[in-house]
């Protein structure tokens, strides 16, 4: 039912919502963004047609705790989901902004991972439900629709591609909101209660397996051995030594982490979503809907191919860990070939929809409406974001690699909270002047009022984000 006081006219004229969720994709993982060899054609006219925020941000770049940021507006001090251990009830009782759209007479769906807990069963907020236990299969996946398992054959992301599309060629009464997260690009993987993994292995559709074959990805200078990196970062020293032990070793050989066949192999994955985005708009275009669709396309956290000695790591606050690629198109609002440089956060996500479906963000929520930025208005806006991350058993040599930071417009302030006496462990960065972040230099002299100031203002976003 549409909310007290809309009528069928005014519903129609609200923009339809197509939200498109990539699991682990890099903010330079896609043509438009900056890959070497990757061409995704139909993507990169969504940001070719609208806007690209060149500095988008997870604040908790790891999978679980920024999708219910992305759903609830909110950081992860605040929603509670801190890690990927099966957090099932938890993730049933999210503030989650479907259930805002739902009462602005909005129809919702939800189309692929949930990851929020090994339950694929349907949440609360979505009257059309379609999704999988814990990561899925990349073939022959098991699927939750409406509350029932369906068992499937083929390669997952065209699956989901096709049911995105059923949904999308429906005859609607409502305008619709469709959130469609793509296991790709996350290799097969199994997942204790405890959130410790096994990984398997990339697997692009059968018709993609050697798309990019011989390409290479070129080195970056911080693409760096572990030695050369803990001279700057000796935060480091530990894990690095515990990745070297087999049982480490044994987990990431199935991925061919760190080596150019990872990064091919996540390449070609992305050729089935490109080919599904691409379909998603021809059917919108069909319909006459497509300029009244407000299209995102986003991933959920980094990730780092070599960068600073880590992968196939994405929980670290270093840029390949926290920024998101982050492409939206809607003509009504955002003018083509648009590129955006304030500091953006997913959890902008939800208050910008709620605002776009005639709503009101409500104060649980502590993302911003991005529309003014939309509208390319000089308004105040944040200028410094919070990062945090708890450490949890995925990875076996991540013990202890808790940390919050800060990151603003120039600079990034990385506090190890279980690592070092007084901050003595603690990193800083000179972004304009050491974008790549290989120069710590929170001990420089010249840098100490940037680095007490920077510590302040961590204080405040911390406690900010939990809310007290």
């Amino acid at each position: 039912m549409a909310r007290s006081g809309t009528s069928p006219r005014s519903l129609k004229r609200r923009p339809n919502f197509l939200i498109i969720l990539i699991d682990d994709l890099r903010f330079d993982e896609f043509g438009a963004g900056g890959h070497p060899y990757m061409k995704t054609p139909n993507i990169d006219r969504i940001a070719r047609e609208g806007a690209m925020f060149e500095r988008a941000f997870h604040t908790t770049p790891i999978c679980s705790p920024n999708r219910a940021s992305v759903l609830t507006g909110q950081y992860a001090s605040r929603h509670g989901i801190i890690d990927n251990v099966a957090r099932d009830a938890a993730s049933h009782r999210l503030p989650n902004y479907h259930l805002a759209l739902q009462r602005l007479g909005y129809e919702t769906a939800h189309i692929g991972k949930w990851h929020m807990g090994n339950d694929g069963q349907p949440r609360p907020g979505y009257d059309h439900w379609v999704s999988f236990d814990g990561h899925g299969r990349l073939e022959n996946p098991r699927l939750n629709e409406q509350g029932s398992y369906v068992q499937h054959t083929g390669h997952i992301t065209d699956i989901l591609n096709a049911k995105a599309l059923d949904f999308v060629n429906r005859r609607h009464a409502k305008p619709w909101s469709l959130f469609l997260a793509h296991k790709a690009v996350h290799p097969d993987a199994e997942q204790a209660a405890d959130g410790t993994l096994s990984l398997v292995g990339y697997q692009p559709a059968a018709r993609h397996a050697k798309l990019y074959e011989g390409c290479v990805f070129p080195r970056k200078p911080n693409m760096l051995a572990p030695a050369e990196v803990v001279k700057q970062k000796p935060a480091w020293t530990e894990a690095f030594e515990l990745k070297r032990g087999e049982r480490s070793q044994a987990l990431l050989r199935p991925i061919h982490a760190g080596q150019q066949e990872e990064i091919r192999l996540r390449a070609a994955m992305m050729a089935a979503v490109d080919e599904g985005v691409g379909m998603l708009i021809d059917a919108l275009a069909r319909a006459g809907e497509l300029d009244n669709t407000f299209i995102l396309f986003f991933g959920d956290n980094g990730y780092f191919f070599g960068e600073h000695g880590l992968g196939p790591e994405r929980r670290f606050a270093y840029e390949e860990g926290i920024r998101s690629p982050f492409i939206a198109r809607y003509p009504k609002r955002i003018k083509p070939g648009s590129r955006v440089r304030d500091l953006v956060i997913c959890q902008d996500l939800a208050p910008t929809l709620i605002q776009l479906a005639g709503g009101k963000p409500g104060v649980q929520i502590q993302g911003r409406s991005l529309l003014p930025l939309f509208a390319g208005r000089r308004t105040a806006w944040r200028k410094s974001l919070l990062i945090e991350y708890w450490a949890e058993n995925a990875m076996p040599w991540l013990i202890g690699m808790t940390y919050k930071a800060v990151r603003t417009g120039r600079h990034k302030y990385i506090r190890w909270v279980n690592r070092g006496q007084n901050g003595e462990l603690d990193e800083l960065y000179d972004l304009e002047r050491d974008p790549c972040e290989i120069r710590n230099v929170i001990k420089r002299p010249a840098y100490r009022a940037e680095r007490d100031r920077l510590r302040r203002e961590l204080r405040r976003l911390a406690v900010e984000a939990v809310g007290l």
